[in-house]
């Protein structure tokens, strides 16, 4: 158990850093609005999330007791569409775009559009259905549970780092203009970090 945790909270970590629309987005509104902006954009994004574990939890925990073959089918999908990701990485530009002219919106207008980007964006569910299922520590009882303990790690990691962009987001900003370099480091990892969780998904 513990050794699965720590190997999807580094990789949880890796994603969360890694150029994205979601913290490409918080730390926009940090720049526009605040940081308080930022962190309340950050709340309704992760907010989402807990729907998306629930879907997943008794989906994906139904087709596990019914058939281990489906399950490990799913499991090489997921692994698929991870590299497919790593390739869609590869193949976009490097350079981190974020505007500033973004408009203003009060604290409830933030959370509430995380709410919304989260739970009406398809590619999240896909993502969940293939990022979770490999880190599962006992497939065989109580994976309900480990679902909800993997999203609620997933959610928690996301809080911290995205509020740590949004606190950070005129040196971050200032920094990544500053450096054009880092896009390219952060794009190679962003590569790696779906490769790696794609063989890790595969291996028995």
């Amino acid at each position: 158990m513990l050794e699965s945790l720590i190997s999807f909270s580094l990789a949880t970590l890796a994603l969360c850093i890694s150029p994205g629309p979601d913290n490409i987005y918080v730390l926009t509104q940090s720049l526009v609005n605040g940081t308080k902006s930022g962190v309340a954009t950050t709340a309704g994004l992760i907010s989402g999330c807990i729907i998306h574990t629930t879907l997943l939890a008794f989906g994906i925990s139904a087709v596990i007791t019914s058939s281990p073959e489906i399950f490990y089918g799913i499991k090489i999908m997921g692994a698929i569409y991870l590299f497919y990701l790593a390739y869609t990485v590869f193949k976009s530009s490097s350079e981190i775009d974020f505007k500033e002219n973004a408009p203003k919106k009060n604290y409830a207008q933030l959370f509430k559009t995380g709410v919304i980007m989260n739970l009406f964006n398809p590619k999240v569910m896909i993502f969940f259905l293939a990022f979770f299922p490999g880190f599962l520590w006992n497939t065989s009882e109580g994976t309900v549970s480990q679902f909800y303990i993997l999203g609620l790690t997933f959610m928690a990691i996301s809080f911290v780092a995205f509020s740590g962009i949004a606190l950070l987001a005129g040196s971050i900003s200032n920094y990544l203009l500053g450096h054009k370099k880092v896009g390219l480091y952060l794009k190679w990892m962003q590569i790696i970090v779906f490769v790696g969780i794609a063989i890790f998904i595969l291996i028995p």
